[in-house]
């Protein structure tokens, strides 16, 4: 539905800075803080802490204090196919609200403030809203901004899947949206809100339902479906899912909403002391107990090894495996060994500041590598890969396989490389970014992945 306050927000989503700055809207708060707020960020569906992590960054750039930033790892991110309906591996829309309470609560204990500021990506703009409206959080948030949230459903069709937390048609998705007040709003009243949604770009807000599996069939919602009638409702031109919540534009919508200031930049300001930590975990956001964790130091050109290992620990029950003194402009490969899930090196880009939320995934060999003597990931946890918009090339390749000609919907590129050989080099390059990792024998069940920052 087509909000009455709906802002164009003029920013280019290229490099790290915009081009632009949100003028001050009529909802946003016009005090200047002398303390900040505690934040707490919500991911979205099947994601973790860990994609929050150049947000952090830009926030603590433009100094907002590092502990009263906060982010979750929600156990079973995925919502279930059917919301009342227990199913293995995820949660349903109730647990997630009370896991987010519970979060909310430790934050307000440890810090001592009476309210927090609440951001959330996709269903985590769902847990959200769910917390604040139904869970008691109306009494302890004072603003709310949702990225990419499918704030209508991501589809609304009689019959099909109605009883999902994406339908728009279901009980839970209904009542979140009952119009509340003499206005009809659809937000709770007494918290400020702000939405950020991509103008035509965004995979779960579209007309036609091709990115759910049923192309040229209507979803009956619209490019503005994340909007919220009584929000301050924001497009950002041509950002992608993610790109609602974790984009330089993403970012300075947000703090201009918080603090009716622009930000000082949108670049993330490097700092001279660096440590590293997160945790190693599996797609349920649980620790993987008895995994070790190696860090080595890597030329970023070729990929190699610069030595011997620069740290090493074996994860416990927390799955914390750091903390680890990195160089800000030192290249890593990170050997996550598990059990289970075999070996898996992550080769990073440079961190150019500490960061608590580098989490650890493995990838593991699936049955369509059977063959291959490598198997090598190109994945952007913070955005997705565009073949309109993005220059980008995956072993030489553009755009990687599997990248389609139009539309912002995929965010990994997975190759197989067949006959054998020595590891050779892969790169990774993406708007700028350049990551390059060795191959590793998948027979032996080595993985490699180049993972994006930015």
């Amino acid at each position: 539905m087509q909000s009455r306050r709906t802002l164009l927000l003029a920013m280019a989503v290229t490099g790290t800075a915009a081009t632009a700055m949100l003028t001050a809207c009529a909802t946003s708060p016009t005090p200047s803080y002398t303390e900040r707020p505690p934040i707490v960020f919500m991911h979205g569906n099947g994601d973790s802490a860990a994609l929050w992590q150049t947000t952090i960054w830009r926030f603590e750039s433009n100094g907002w204090p590092r502990d009263r930033l906060f982010t979750v790892d929600q156990p079973n991110p995925v919502a279930r196919d059917d919301d009342a309906v227990a199913q293995p591996g995820r949660s349903s829309t109730g647990e997630s609200a009370v896991f987010l309470k519970a979060e909310v609560d430790k934050v307000l204990k440890v810090t001592g403030a009476s309210k927090v500021v609440l951001i959330g990506n996709s269903r985590g703009g769902n847990t959200i809203r769910n917390y604040v409206q139904n869970g008691g959080g109306a009494a302890v948030v004072s603003h709310v901004v949702l990225g990419g949230n499918p704030a209508h459903g991501i589809w609304a069709v009689k019959g099909f899947r109605e009883n999902n937390e994406f339908s728009g048609l279901s009980g839970f998705m209904q009542q979140l949206n009952a119009p509340k007040g003499a206005n009809g709003e659809e937000v709770t009243p007494g918290v400020k809100w702000m939405t950020l949604r991509s103008d035509n770009n965004d995979k779960y807000a579209q007309p036609d339902g091709v990115w759910i599996g049923t192309p040229g069939k209507p979803t009956n919602i619209g490019f503005d479906g994340p909007a919220l009638k009584g929000a301050t409702n924001i497009v950002l031109p041509r950002v992608d899912h993610r790109e609602t919540s974790f984009s330089p534009a993403a970012f300075a919508a947000t703090w201009q909403f918080l603090t009716g200031q622009a930000p000082r930049s949108t670049d993330v300001a490097a700092e001279t002391d660096v440590v590293l930590n997160g945790r190693a975990i599996g797609a349920e956001n649980l620790s993987l107990n008895g995994a070790k964790v190696t860090v080595y130091a890597v030329d970023p050109a070729a990929g190699a090894r610069l030595g011997e290992a620069v740290f090493t620990k074996s994860v416990g029950a927390d799955g914390r495996w750091g903390p680890f003194k990195a160089r800000g402009d030192a290249a890593y490969e990170f050997v996550l060994a598990t059990p289970s899930y075999g070996t898996t090196h992550i080769y990073r880009s440079p961190f150019p500041r500490s960061s608590s939320v580098v989490n650890l995934r493995p990838e593991r060999v699936i049955p369509a590598d059977n063959g291959a003597s490598a198997v090598v990931v190109f994945t952007r946890p913070r955005g997705y890969f565009d073949a309109q918009r993005d220059t980008m090339r995956f072993d030489g390749k553009s755009p990687p396989a599997g990248v389609p000609p139009k539309g912002s919907g995929v965010s990994t590129s997975r190759l197989r490389i067949e006959g054998g050989g020595a590891p050779r080099a892969v790169s990774g390059e993406f708007n700028g970014e350049r990551i390059t990792g060795l191959t590793w024998p998948a027979a032996s069940e080595h993985t490699t992945v180049l993972e994006l920052t930015y």
